[in-house]
């Protein structure tokens, strides 16, 4: 009984895995269709983040089901608490890719990106990847050190999101309010990902240690 227990609760795991691999997926097509007005590109990330919703819904399922008939307690219990809770910010990091492909449609055939901005974008975009790689990777293997390493990548993001408001806020920025408003958002949808990102790495470190690391606010 309590071996097909802990099976279930690996399952739950490889669920979460399987959504990192998505989200991933999504946040890299979502930066390349923002950045090459890709419309083709940007309508599969919005339709795919159905398939994002599903597995978070199968997982919420899985674990409901779970603590209805297996009654865990103690660390079981954690784990699967903790797992809906990563599905959860899982499924987040999924809408906010689809933001951002929202804004590569809404904008074609143009790019939302100015040239001078498309590198900043792109670095953003690159990180958002590499945060979510480490993700998996803490969740896959309960890697508590690498999780530490996501406060730092998230530092960098932040760095960057800053930086997006000096050009907007610079008396050098031509491109009026539309333009304006959509970097703000893109902005705001990428350093919002790698806050889900470092939720999901902090609560990897809570279930194998059971203290959970000092969170900064919100920026």
């Amino acid at each position: 009984m309590r071996d097909a227990f802990h099976d279930e609760l690996n399952a739950l795991t490889q669920r979460l895995v399987q959504m990192t691999h998505l989200v991933r997926s999504a946040i890299s097509r979502a930066t390349t269709a923002l950045l090459d007005a890709d419309l083709q590109l940007a309508e599969s990330v919005i339709s795919q983040d159905a398939e994002i919703d599903r597995l978070y819904k199968e997982l919420e399922a899985a674990i409901f089901e779970l603590m209805a008939t297996q009654q865990p307690v103690a660390v079981d219990l954690r784990t699967a608490i903790t797992a809906l809770r990563m599905g959860g910010d899982l499924e987040r990091m999924g809408d906010l890719a689809e933001h951002v492909a929202k804004i590569a449609r809404m904008r074609h055939p143009d790019s939302a990106i100015p040239p001078e901005l498309r590198d900043t974008i792109l670095e953003m975009g690159q990180i958002a990847e590499r945060l979510v790689t480490k993700t998996g990777s803490c969740i896959a293997n309960q890697d508590v050190d690498l999780a530490k390493e996501l406060d730092d990548d998230d530092d960098a993001m932040d760095r960057l999101h800053r930086r997006l408001f000096r050009v907007l806020l610079s008396k050098n920025w031509t491109h009026g309010i539309e333009p304006a408003i959509d970097i703000t958002l893109t902005g705001r949808y990428y350093e919002r990902y790698a806050d889900h990102a470092v939720r999901v790495a902090h609560d990897v470190v809570y279930l194998v240690t059971g203290d959970r690391p000092e969170v900064a606010s919100d920026s």
